[in-house]
This record gives structure tokens, C-alpha cells and sequence, in this order.
């Protein structure tokens, strides 16, 4: 066993060499679930306030303060645009959840979702260089039934003082209603990124994968494993790209989406769903073993596994078969087993497998470049663009496209400038920009601001984790491999 690097490049590496690919997964699994647990607990959360001005004596507290500041608030009166200039909301984002859908571990509490919220605003602020602040709702009514209404409300109450809203890990059916109405509503972009971040990062990497297997969107053959919020978007933006919604079929916990699903068409709640149903799965098939026979490409976006998807379902696919597996935290099938059963490209919402589909290759440049034009919504057109731009810097920045090289990584900076600008360019074509810029004005400016955030960051010299604590955390994620193979 090797030292263990800080940067946690080499953990695989440390591995006993005799664990199967399985073994890895889980190993690995283990290993960020403890060592996250205890970062946390030591550090006291990711987040805290800076400020931007210098106080170069007590005397400039009348300037940031009172009295001077009176001329900013009667300023702002007058003109409330100005609010976006003279205050840092320009630049501010809420992250806003009820918490309850935290990634694959459900309904956590009103607190619970504060992990996930400023892991969020952790990555806006690294990766593009956006405030952001974690704000969880209780919006339970008397029953502990969460209330849509209630959380629509409370973002209209506070979205004066930021520039977006990013929603949040938001249990269907009322992420549907909640997104609707406050995009039509509000007056600044509210984004919901389970939906439609990940729709397009999705699309990003499904379009670098036909390039791979020569084949054309409109003529493949779509499965889409779980119809929540993520893969009913995931739907639209595909069909907005050319797939054909006759050779697409949609499953949900209870089956097929198709015409005859009449519990779907009488439950209100679900009309996005019922659209689906209408417009797909001409043929009402209900079984995802029967789907998938002939399809090119499968969408699983439902309920975390390893065994939700089963390698039969892919041996039965078409040639060069593409298998995105994304649920988080443990895909719904692992990627070696689908390899394994024939699939050409696998994909999964993980960092530790190849060709990760992470939002976070999205919501900081879409949120940037909203932000930097003073946006007044993000369209499906923005969303769009933003995959075009991320799947076309693929091949800039990785060089050759692979199969296990669809989509950029994090650790390309220069992805975020591009998705900002190109969302920046399609805001100012779609009307909804206050602000406008030349081409390439937002990529620069972007690029110059995360350089310097990263800059700032490093000269906070924060303490780093210790080499015995990580070796720690690695051995016991280890023993309890190995002791549940006894």
C-alpha cells in the first residue's frame, strides 16, 4: 500500500489487490461516505461569509455603512435594477430545497439537505466564482406533508435579494409545480437543476456518444429507466434535439408511460407525465426487459443500485448500445457489469468511473452567464446551448472523443467560461438579457474571475487533512469489505 495522495487521485490504487471490480465500487463508496462525515464535522460545514471590500480603518465603516450608505439604499428606490450593481446580488444565488429528495437517501428533514446545499454552493463558488447560500425550507403543513405553495411563496418573498434561484432536491410531484410557476413568475432565472441540469449534461454526453457510434438521434431507440423530474426534462430536451418521441419509452415505478395510463391522466399533479404519455410508447409496452430489446440507447435515472438494471436488458440491445447509469449514490447497474453485457459507452453520476454525467459541468457556467447579462429567466434554448458548448469543449479540452472520454471534466476550468458565454449569447437571442455583450466579452471576463477565486482560495492556506486520518478512514472502509465477503 502506497501513501495515500491528498488530492486522493491514487485511493483505487490502495486497494487489496485481490478485490473484484465490485469490491472497488463499494470500497470506494465507503471510503468518500466516511471521510466526508468526518471532514464535515471537523471543518463545521464548506461555507462561510468573506468580504470583498477592505476596511482600511474604522472610519470606512460610514462608508460601507451608515451614513453613507443611505445614498445606495434611496439609489436602489428609485431604480431597482440598480440593486444588481450596487450590492453583491448581481452575483448571488439561493440554493433553495425542502430536502425532501436529497440525492438517493430521500425525505432528511427540513435541515438535512444543508450537506448537499453547500456542497452546491461550494462548486459555484470554485468553479465559476458564484456566491451562493444554502437556504432549507420547512414547508411541512400541519400533517408533515410538504407544501408547494409554501415554498413557492417564501422564494417570491426573497428573490429580491438575489440574482437566481437554484432549486433543489425537491420531491416530485411538487418540483414540477414549484419550477413552473416561479419561472413564470419571477423576475430573475429560477433554475431547477435536478431537472434541468442534469437534462443537459445529459444531452451533452448522449450527442458526443452518437458521434461515437455514427448513429443519428432521430434514429434511435430511447429507453428511459424513471419518469421524475430529471428524465421528464431529460425527454423534452432530447426531443427538442431531434429524438422522435415514437421510438421512446419512459418507465416509472409502476410501469410504462404510455395512453392507457389513465392513474397518470387523472392525477393533476402529473401533467408533464401525461404529456409524455400522449406523445411515446405508441405500443404501451410496461416491461423495461421488452423496451430495451433493439435499443440504442438506455437513461436510467431511477433508484439507486447496483441491481435496478439488469444485464440481460442490455445483452438484448442494438449494436454499440449506450448505457447511461445515473443514479447517485450507487448507479443502477455498475459499470464493469454493464460493459461486461455488451454496452459500448457507460456513463454514470459518479466521479470515480469514467465519463461522469455531473451538473456540476453545468449549473455554475448556465447560473454565470444568466447572472453576467442580468437574465430574467433561463430558457430551454439557454439549457440547450449550454450542452452544445459543453459537448463540442469535450474534444477541445480532452482531446480525441472515447468511450470512456464523452464529456469534459471538472478540473477544466475553461468548460465554464465557454457554457457561460454560449448561455450569455442565446439569453441576448431569447430577449431575456438586460445586459448586453459582444461575443467573447463573457468567456474572458468568466475565465479572469475564476482564475482569481482559485487564487484567493489558495492563499487561505487551509489546514488540510491529516495522512493518518485518511489512512485511517481508507482502512476501515477496507475491513468492512472484507468482512462482509466473510
Amino acid at each position: 500500500m502506497s501513501s495515500l495522495e491528498i488530492s486522493l487521485d491514487n485511493l483505487v490504487a490502495n486497494f487489496p489487490s485481490h478485490f473484484t471490480s465490485e469490491q472497488k465500487s463499494r470500497c470506494q463508496t465507503l471510503f468518500y461516505k466516511y471521510l466526508s462525515y468526518e471532514m464535515h464535522k471537523h471543518y463545521q460545514g464548506k461555507m462561510q461569509t468573506l468580504p470583498r471590500v477592505g476596511v482600511w480603518g474604522f472610519n470606512w465603516f460610514n462608508v460601507w455603512y451608515t451614513p453613507g450608505v443611505s445614498s445606495v439604499s434611496t439609489s436602489i428606490r428609485d431604480n431597482d435594477s440598480l440593486s444588481l450593481e450596487l450590492s453583491n446580488r448581481g452575483n448571488l444565488v439561493a440554493v433553495v430545497t425542502d430536502s425532501t429528495r436529497v440525492l438517493g437517501d430521500g425525505d432528511c428533514g427540513a435541515s438535512g439537505g444543508l450537506g448537499v446545499m453547500e456542497g452546491k454552493s461550494l462548486l459555484m463558488k470554485y468553479l465559476a466564482d458564484v456566491d451562493a447560500i444554502s437556504l432549507c425550507i420547512n414547508n411541512r403543513d400541519s400533517s408533515g406533508v410538504p407544501d408547494a405553495d409554501k415554498l413557492i411563496d417564501f422564494v417570491k418573498m426573497v428573490s429580491p435579494s438575489f440574482g437566481a434561484i437554484n432549486l433543489e432536491d425537491i420531491s416530485h410531484p411538487n418540483c414540477y409545480r414549484v419550477l413552473e410557476e416561479l419561472r413564470e413568475s419571477c423576475d430573475i432565472p429560477v433554475w431547477h437543476d435536478d431537472a434541468q441540469g442534469t437534462a443537459c449534461v445529459t444531452l451533452a454526453g448522449i450527442l458526443n456518444s452518437l458521434k461515437l457510434v455514427k448513429k443519428r438521434i432521430e434514429d434511435c431507440k430511447i429507453v428511459l429507466l424513471g419518469a421524475g423530474a430529471s428524465n421528464t426534462t431529460v425527454s423534452r430536451f432530447l426531443f427538442l434535439s431531434g429524438a422522435d418521441p415514437n421510438k421512446t419509452i419512459i418507465f416509472n415505478s409502476k410501469g410504462g408511460l404510455h395512453r392507457k395510463r389513465y392513474d397518470i391522466r387523472d392525477d393533476v399533479r402529473l401533467n408533464q407525465q401525461w404529456d409524455l404519455c400522449l406523445v411515446t410508447n405508441p405500443l404501451c409496452i410496461n416491461e423495461p426487459s421488452i423496451a430495451l430489446r433493439g435499443a440504442d440507447i438506455l437513461i436510467a435515472l431511477s433508484t439507486p443500485g447496483p441491481d435496478v438494471v439488469k444485464p440481460d436488458w442490455i445483452r438484448n440491445m442494438n449494436v454499440k448500445p449506450i448505457v447511461f447509469a445515473c443514479a447517485n449514490p450507487i448507479p443502477e447497474i455498475y459499470p464493469y457489469a454493464a460493459k461486461s453485457a455488451g454496452a459500448y459507452i457507460v456513463a454514470t453520476g459518479r466521479g470515480d468511473f469514467p465519463n461522469q454525467v455531473n451538473n456540476s459541468l453545468g449549473f455554475p457556467g448556465i447560473l454565470k452567464g444568466a447572472l453576467l447579462v442580468r437574465a430574467r429567466k433561463i430558457t430551454d434554448n439557454m439549457a440547450i446551448a449550454a450542452s452544445l458548448a459543453l459537448a463540442k469543449t469535450t474534444s477541445l479540452f480532452r482531446g480525441k472523443l472515447t468511450v470512456n472520454n464523452i464529456l469534459p471534466l471538472m478540473s477544466d476550468y475553461e468548460v465554464y467560461s465557454h457554457v457561460a458565454e454560449s448561455v450569455a449569447q442565446q439569453a441576448i437571442k431569447d430577449g431575456v438579457a438586460r445586459v448586453h455583450y459582444d461575443k467573447g466579452v463573457v468567456q474572458e471576463m468568466v475565465l479572469t474571475s475564476i482564475i482569481k477565486v482559485r487564487k484567493l482560495i489558495e492563499r487561505m492556506e487551509i489546514e488540510k487533512p491529516s495522512s493518518d486520518l485518511l489512512h485511517n478512514i481508507l482502512d476501515r472502509a477496507i475491513q468492512e469489505i472484507e468482512e462482509s465477503n466473510k
